[in-house]
């Protein structure tokens, strides 16, 4: 990024970007229903990915999860004794392939990248300061954007724990408008944290990108350079997590078609469902897995996996080349 101003560069990517490729994803649905009829959410998950990528048939080619991984001085506030150790031990294990979703990956042949975020520093107590300066927010936005460097054409982004998820909570309610009353299952401490950030941030949550900063973490930057570089390459995205949904709600703020290209894997509980819901994003799955680092991803990527070859072989009924 090399503007003047740290978050000139995404600003100006966020209002130039191209349409959808709505023409292939008509085509994608012709042919789906002229070979099958009628195939519900597999259709539409087969459309989605054509209109995202402009590939016809709607076929993934190199799906991959990207998880991100970050730390919260906050959490000391929520009872993690070490969250620094925890942040670390989450990162290995995906790295040893041992994690749930590691295994995902390699029956469903997913490619996974793990990104560290500066473990060893953990971003400002939101109740007390903003998480990050303007300019760290923008350059670990700039980094997350790597998440798509490797010509995945679905990639699957998520975090590894759910370290940031009330930041990620004070972000959605910022975003809305709200006091973050919505989240108040999440337990005493976290309504504790939410009321004290939204207040003290109150008079800066107009700018999604200030807000971001403001309440979010390393992740949430990360993942708002990720899905917005996705965009910008013509690459399928699938949502995992309250982060993900956070960053994908910055973007919607910013420009409406922002996250066309993404698809919501699954969400953690009702107030999560109705922040996904406000920004367009109906969730594809339902089995209460989104605190599992990257899982509900995987389990989604399979789906569209399949809907896609079921588009790749409509295509070779209607006798095209695929």
């Amino acid at each position: 990024m090399t503007s003047g101003l740290p978050f000139d560069d995404i600003r100006d990517l966020v209002q130039r970007l191209s349409a959808p490729h709505t023409s292939a994803g008509e085509r994608v649905r012709g042919d789906l229903r002229r070979v099958a009829g009628t195939l519900g959410r597999l259709e539409e998950i087969a459309v989605w990915f054509a209109r995202a990528t402009g590939r016809q048939p709607a076929r993934v080619v190199r799906p991959t999860v990207a998880l991100f991984a970050a730390t919260h001085a906050v959490s000391s506030r929520l009872g993690v004794a070490e969250p620094i150790a925890d942040a670390q031990r989450g990162v290995e294990a995906v790295a040893a392939g041992a994690a749930p979703v590691s295994h995902l990956c390699a029956a469903g042949n997913l490619g996974l990248n793990v990104f560290d975020l500066a473990l060893e520093m953990p971003v400002e107590d939101i109740t007390q300061a903003p998480a990050l300066e303007e300019r760290a927010a923008a350059a670990t936005a700039a980094f997350g954007m790597e998440a798509v460097a490797s010509g995945a054409d679905l990639v699957c982004l998520g975090t590894v724990d759910g370290a940031g998820d009330a930041s990620a909570m004070a972000l959605l309610s910022a975003l809305d408008g709200s006091e973050g009353g919505e989240w108040q299952d999440a337990g005493e401490g976290v309504q504790a944290v939410l009321t004290e950030a939204l207040a003290l941030h109150r008079d800066h949550s107009g700018d999604p990108l200030e807000a971001m900063r403001r309440l979010g973490g390393r992740e949430i930057a990360a993942l708002v350079g990720a899905i917005l570089a996705a965009r910008t390459q013509n690459v399928a995205v699938i949502l995992d997590g309250l982060a993900a949904t956070a960053a994908a709600a910055v973007l919607q703020a910013l420009n409406p078609d922002a996250i066309s290209h993404c698809l919501m894997a699954d969400t953690a509980s009702a107030p999560h469902r109705q922040a996904a819901t406000r920004i367009g994003l109906a969730p594809l799955l339902g089995l209460g897995t989104t605190g599992s680092g990257g899982v509900a991803a995987a389990l989604a990527a399979g789906l569209v996996k399949a809907a896609g070859e079921v588009s790749a072989g409509t295509t070779e009924v209607l006798g095209r080349a695929v």
